[in-house]
């Protein structure tokens, strides 16, 4: 890759309807969108892939799983990161060995800093990278957050405007 960056789609179990369409699908989204790689973590043990590849720099963990972020720092090398954007309703479980003889770290963000999103879009336009997105018109902005809230968004919903 030009940029010295590799992306990964690690997928766990979760209850939305990207996850019950089922592993080719999810495996066939992530190349479409953005990752050279894709591990399905019903299958393998994303911590250990990542070692065997020489360990993440940095994990950006999106989805909301506690139980699926923890195992994730054993996946880190050397003063890799666990940047954490996705709120998670049950508590990081995690050993404490990875962290003090890695000198791994784990931190959260809303949004990261303004050169994060500049380094982000800049990313983006490297790889090429296009949002996928489900658009519902701005009067239907309940069921939108209905379907949000329900678990069976697939991806970023956006309300538009009449055009």
């Amino acid at each position: 890759m030009a940029s010295g960056i590799s992306v990964f789609s690690l997928h766990g179990t979760c209850d939305s309807e990207l996850w019950k369409s089922g592993a080719e699908a999810r495996k066939s989204s992530s190349r479409k969108t953005w990752a050279h790689m894709y591990v399905d973590t019903g299958v393998e043990d994303a911590a250990a892939v990542l070692q065997r590849l020489g360990g993440a720099g940095a994990v950006l963990a999106t989805a909301p799983s506690g139980d699926a972020m923890g195992p994730l720092v054993s996946g880190l090398g050397t003063r890799g990161k666990l940047i954490v954007v996705g709120v998670p309703q049950d508590p990081l479980q995690l050993s404490a060995f990875p962290l003090v003889f890695g000198g791994r770290s784990i931190y959260g963000t809303l949004t990261g800093t303004p050169i994060d999103s500049e380094d982000t879009l800049a990313f983006s336009v490297l790889e090429n990278i296009r949002p996928m997105i489900e658009t519902f018109p701005l009067e239907q902005a309940a069921d939108a957050y209905a379907r949000m809230m329900q678990g069976k968004a697939r991806f970023r919903m956006v309300l538009v405007t009449g055009q």
